[in-house]
């Protein structure tokens, strides 16, 4: 809207810088010379690149095929070839386990005697099916538990028999 009221005018050189500063996308283009044509290579020696097309007289990145295969770190020792391959490492076998500490666990189940994995997954504590870790809390729970998850920590398993609940260790 240019004018509020009907009757008002606007002169003509605010209505052209108005109409100047209005953006319209079908009418964009580049700056003069900002595109330019790619350079062609390799087409005889009128064009200024021909012969060796601008890859100069000899090496690597002068021949057909010059790619270099994956890992080649320019003459340098690969780092694949620098990593000991032999000893022992347990990253294949180790189990992973969701953490839930005893703190959240009594935090979150105030009123409630049964812990379970369907429980500590509807509470949020816990999210997939990656098997579920009981540690010990910052102070020792008061309330008896029962909780079934797939492992504890010694420190914890004794914290909730201290305070009259059961740990139980489910399968999977």
């Amino acid at each position: 809207m240019l004018a509020p009221f009907a009757d008002q005018r606007i002169d003509r050189k605010v209505a052209r810088e108005r109409q100047m500063t209005t953006v319209i996308l079908s009418q964009l283009s580049g700056n003069p010379g900002a595109r330019r044509r790619r350079t062609r290579l390799g087409i005889g020696e009128g064009s200024g690149h021909g012969q060796t097309a601008t890859r100069g007289q000899k090496g690597q990145r002068s021949r057909s095929g010059d790619g270099k295969m994956p890992g080649f770190e320019g003459g340098q020792t690969p780092l694949l070839r620098r990593v000991p391959k032999y000893g022992f490492s347990n990253a294949a076998f180790r189990k992973n386990y969701q953490i839930v500490s005893l703190s959240d666990i009594e935090r979150v189940f105030k009123n409630q005697k049964e812990v379970t994995l369907e429980s500590l997954k509807m509470h949020g504590l816990t999210s997939s099916k990656t098997p579920v870790k009981v540690l010990r809390g910052k102070e020792p729970i008061k309330t008896p538990y029962r909780i079934s998850v797939h492992a504890f920590s010694t420190s914890s398993r004794a914290q909730i028999e201290k305070a009259g609940g059961a740990a139980v260790v489910i399968g999977g």
